[in-house]
């Protein structure tokens, strides 16, 4: 059996997924088809019989042969949604639309999304929304783009073309070469830019047309399902309802579950098992507001399907997880431990991350990943005071690890003092970008102080020539001029000659009568030295370095290599090599 696609809907907040989702809805039920909506748990399905009754001739003009029953977006929009739900190591969503404004163009989460997309190997068209905003656009009530297209006037066409061409050059930095959906000549190479209108409804006939086109022609063999196989799903979320206790809504994904089933589940210690005490479907979505009830007891359900379920042991079940019916000799406990083995996996120096699911783990890792951070420990659920503990430990190896992140988990009473007392930050937020710049500002802010510090305290590689003609006082102390050739001199800096030998310190430096912190490579300046006398341990015309130490040459080559130039580094191994031959 071909079982439904299962649609994601990404994009950056206020870019429209919510409106867009409702319009494919309102749209799917205005058809009147029998059963021409219907509301899942965490889904909502639009029949084949809908969806050629408003992109038939599109779907036609495809010449494609349509065998899929139907969509099923996932209506808990953004990265949530997506994240949350995860098939065998890969995202369980097949196919998503990337939501963009087109009059905003890409934001943080527009490339966090592509990020993820990418990542999951999920193809993928955009939804360029919000054309009816385009000064001069005026609503045809076509649910075709190119029809509404048609009835503009030039002023407007350009205007679209123009904010497309910018939103397909900002795809191709991604490595992404885009298109207007009816330029197209390879699906395959090339990505999908639908113009639509969420609000007016304009652009909903191609945009679905392409995603069922799509869906049929490149996803058809991943689409075919044993119906009476073992089921298996992702868990959306975990709810207490008055009078069946706890219950998970899961997307299903492949063959079928029954009352009565054994299902198997992850927990936050290991692998449990539920037996079905019900399975509870929501009625028809158009049926909702008739006052006919909630939930639907059915017997049995097949992928693809959202489905709440009710049992026993449901307790510890952790969202994201994978749901795998339990059969006679299957070693479920190896299946579910294999595909979140990975989403758990920590360094020994970083973060904590406490987060609402695997799958938002998973996202929330691989992003850290890619900007060069670490974690240390990762859960699922409230932040507790152990974990504030946990992220202390760091602080003597990093301080910028001594953070715990927390995607949409909760805290404990405690947890606010602890971190308050140990100095921990904890960096709350629901939307994953944010979480992610949050953190960088407080690394950014963290080394900005430390960089500081450091660089108050290091002795930077520096040579200076004693000018000749610029000797006002010849000891105690020598008071000369000086030009800084490499590097930067500070109050306070040893000077050695060029065989390595001390010859003093610097007292004072002036430029013009006045006291100067600081002298970097290019200056003409005034020092005042108390050890040396003009003539004998210095003299005009003669270069001197600053006496850099090993630990400044080891802080300097590595982890504040940033702090000097290509120059100076170049003259730091000539100090150390000319106090090395001194030592000899």
């Amino acid at each position: 059996m071909i079982r439904q696609p299962i649609i994601a809907v990404l994009g950056h907040v206020d870019h429209g997924k919510t409106t867009l989702l409702d319009r494919i809805r309102s749209t799917a039920i205005v058809t009147k088809e029998v059963g021409g909506m219907t509301q899942h748990i965490g889904a909502s399905e639009v029949p084949i019989d809908a969806i050629n009754k408003i992109s038939g001739p599109l779907l036609k003009a495809m010449n494609v042969s349509i065998t899929i029953p139907g969509l099923l977006f996932i209506d808990t929009p953004g990265h949530e949604a997506f994240t949350n739900l995860r098939r065998r190591g890969g995202n369980i969503s097949d196919i998503a639309i990337l939501v963009v404004d087109i009059s905003k163009g890409f934001e943080p989460q527009t490339v966090e999304a592509i990020e993820i997309l990418k990542e999951y190997k999920t193809p993928f068209v955009v939804a360029v929304n919000k054309v009816d905003l385009v000064t001069g656009w005026h609503d045809t009530k076509s649910k075709s783009f190119l029809e509404a297209l048609s009835k503009q006037n030039s002023y407007v066409a350009d205007e679209i073309e123009k904010r497309l061409y910018v939103l397909i050059g900002s795809l191709s930095q991604y490595g992404l070469n885009a298109e207007r959906f009816d330029r197209i000549k390879d699906f395959k190479t090339e990505l999908a830019l639908v113009p639509v209108s969420a609000k007016t409804g304009e652009g909903i006939a191609e945009l679905l047309m392409l995603i069922t086109g799509l869906s049929q022609k490149y996803l058809e063999e991943k689409l075919r399902i044993e119906i009476k196989g073992p089921g298996r799903g992702s868990i959306l979320e975990k709810n207490e309802i008055k009078g069946l206790g706890t219950t998970i809504d899961i997307i299903l994904y492949d063959g079928s579950l029954r009352v009565n089933d054994t299902i198997a589940f992850a927990t936050s210690t290991g692998v449990a098992t539920s037996k079905i005490r019900a399975l509870l479907k929501p009625k028809a979505l158009h049926q909702m507001g008739a006052g006919t009830g909630k939930f639907a007891n059915v017997d049995s359900v097949s992928a693809a399907s959202g489905i709440k379920i009710s049992g026993e042991g449901l307790d510890d079940a952790m969202p994201g997880s994978p749901v795998v019916q339990v059969t006679e000799g299957s070693d479920y406990t190896k299946e579910i431990k294999a595909e979140i083995s990975d989403v758990f996996k920590t360094d020994a120096l970083g973060v904590v991350l406490k987060t609402d699911s695997i799958g938002s783990m998973e996202a929330i890792s691989m992003l850290m990943g890619s900007a060069g951070y670490k974690i240390s420990k990762k859960g699922i659920g409230k932040v507790t005071k152990r974990d504030i503990i946990d992220a202390f430990s760091m602080n003597a190896k990093d301080p910028a690890c001594a953070a715990v992140l927390a995607f949409n988990a909760g805290m404990d009473p405690d947890v606010l003092e602890a971190s308050q007392t140990s100095g921990v930050k904890v960096i709350e937020s629901d939307v994953i970008y944010k979480i992610l710049d949050d953190y960088k500002a407080f690394v950014d802010a963290h080394r900005k102080t430390t960089t500081e510090k450091v660089e108050s305290t290091l002795v930077f590689p520096a040579a200076i020539e004693i000018m000749p003609g610029t000797v006002f006082r010849m000891s105690h102390p020598a008071v000369f001029g000086v030009r800084v050739l490499t590097g930067r001199i500070k109050q306070g800096y040893k000077l050695i000659n060029e065989l390595g030998t001390f010859v003093g310190k610097i007292k004072e430096m002036q430029n013009e009568k006045a006291p100067l912190p600081l002298a970097k490579k290019g200056d003409q300046i005034a020092i005042s030295m108390a050890e040396p006398t003009m003539g004998r341990q210095i003299n005009e015309g003669q270069v001197l370095y600053t006496d850099v130490r090993e630990t400044d040459y080891k802080l300097l080559s590595k982890e504040f290599s940033n702090l000097i130039d290509d120059d100076e580094r170049r003259l730091m191994e000539r100090i150390i090599l000319i106090k090395k031959n001194a030592r000899e």
